[in-house]
């Protein structure tokens, strides 16, 4: 951490998502090539928190927040019939979604719920493969959604976010860049904004009667915006969003600006109330993919993920002079602590804040992605998914605003080591890695790619 005398600090900058997919210009309209586009320019509220159009991150007003909800509840209707019900296992055919979307280019038609939903699903689970019906198949727990009070799209049951369409298609179109560099998100601050606040710190008596709270804006002008670095996949995609957001949500755990909505989960600056923190270091937490096993059948056509998808990373860092960051490749046992809190408490924060349940809903989908490029699955289908693929230009995913810098918050504990302010962190996603080392065969997954077979006109089923 950076230190001013007994004042150990480092600030962790606001951002935001703009997760909400407002309906109400969807359409398919022609131009040289079809465009597929969701919203008001992509700007919304998700989480209290939005962006505007030249990347600036703000709080979201409370006429940000009903706007946003409104406008969802106008246009997202509940789903009718056979989408109603939870189910353990609803299927989806690319194929035939492919054909779906290639109807609606067709008939300049929007694209429906049902689709921009993927029907509900929850997670993916399989990967079937049926070369007889030249098709890949995705299965896993689906249930009707409802557009919760967040402003968010969500299971009525598990109240966990729905897979969106556009995610799959970005997962499906950055698979070979994704294998010479893994997706990642990283909201950094400055080293020259590191070395104003050090300097500011340094002139500060931290002694009895010192105030830390009427410090708060000084640092904040001090150490300056952070800036939001994202690798792999477009900056402007919903996926880019969703890895932002689900690192700003840990981080705001962790420094504990706001309260852990799950018992049993403090956060790391109550943790360390009593001790401090390392001199000279501070904790950095990213989130990764945690898979227990990619199991296939021994003949390729059928695969499981199993696991809760994703674990909470941490590692010491040290601010050198220069204000630069180093990792230690260690990290202090509370934070460790925290981690595995987090990790064990993942489930339950699915289901009650958004960004954590997209997250994995994403993990998924590029573990899935990398299954069907990897083994050339499409090949052994003999079915063409070109047009999901993005190849022919006629399908573009949505543009959302880019986040670019964000404002630094603020959170104060004093220890018997003196006092420390906030925390850093970030989002891997390395669906090569994973799918290459934990990749093994199980019987068990082809008893299931038999029971789900099975012609359907339909191109989603139970």
């Amino acid at each position: 951490m950076i230190n001013g005398q007994l004042f150990k600090s480092t600030v962790l900058g606001r951002h935001f998502v703009v997760a909400a997919a407002l309906l109400t210009c969807l359409s398919l309209t022609h131009r040289a090539h079809a465009q597929f586009g969701i919203g008001f320019g992509r700007v919304g509220v998700v989480g209290g928190v939005t962006i505007d159009a030249d990347g600036t991150v703000r709080s979201a007003s409370a006429e940000d927040r009903s706007g946003s909800l409104a406008k969802l509840r106008q246009h997202v209707a509940e789903p009718a019939g056979e989408l109603t019900p939870a189910v353990n296992l609803r299927m989806i055919s690319l194929s035939k979604l492919q054909a779906e979307l290639q109807r609606a280019i067709a008939e300049d038609r929007p694209v429906t719920e049902d689709v921009l939903y993927l029907a509900g699903l929850q997670r993916i689970e399989y990967v079937f493969v049926y070369p007889e019906q030249n098709d890949i198949v995705l299965a896993g727990p689906a249930e009707g959604w409802v557009v919760r009070e967040d402003a968010s799209v969500v299971g009525k049951i598990s109240g966990r976010p729905v897979l969106q369409l556009e995610d799959l298609l970005t997962a499906l179109r950055t698979t070979q860049a994704s294998q010479k560099e893994a997706i990642s998100v990283s909201i950094d601050p400055t080293p020259e904004g590191e070395l104003r606040l050090n300097k500011l710190l340094s002139q500060i008596n931290t002694g009895a009667g010192f105030n830390a709270a009427a410090l708060e804006a000084s640092m904040k002008e001090a150490f300056g915006p952070q800036q939001v670095k994202l690798t792999t996949i477009p900056a402007d995609s919903r996926m880019a969003q969703t890895l932002v957001a689900a690192d700003y949500r840990m981080k705001r755990l962790a420094m504990n600006l706001e309260e852990s909505p799950v018992p049993g989960l403090p956060s790391y600056m109550q943790m360390i109330r009593d001790t401090g923190a390392s001199n000279g270091t501070q904790p950095r937490w990213w989130m990764a993919c945690d898979y227990d096993a990619i199991l296939h059948s021994d003949d390729l056509l059928a695969w499981k993920l199993t696991g809760t998808g994703i674990k909470a990373m941490t590692e010491d860092e040290v601010v050198a002079a220069t204000g630069s960051r180093r990792g230690l490749g260690k990290a202090n046992k509370q934070a460790q602590r925290w981690a595995d809190l987090f990790t064990d408490k993942y489930n339950e924060l699915c289901a009650t804040n958004t960004a954590f349940g997209d997250l994995r809903n994403v993990m998924d989908m590029n573990i899935v992605a990398t299954v069907i490029a990897g083994h050339e699955l499409e090949n052994v289908a003999n079915c063409n998914l070109s047009l999901l693929r993005g190849e022919n230009g006629s399908l573009p995913t949505p543009k959302w605003q880019t986040p670019s810098t964000i404002s630094p918050e603020c959170s104060f504990v004093r220890g018997n080591r003196g006092w420390t302010v906030s925390a850093s962190g970030g989002v891997e996603i390395n669906p090569w890695k994973v799918v290459s080392q934990q990749s093994k065969a199980d019987a068990s997954v082809k008893a299931v790619y038999q029971k789900a077979a099975g012609e359907s006109k339909n191109w989603w089923w139970n």
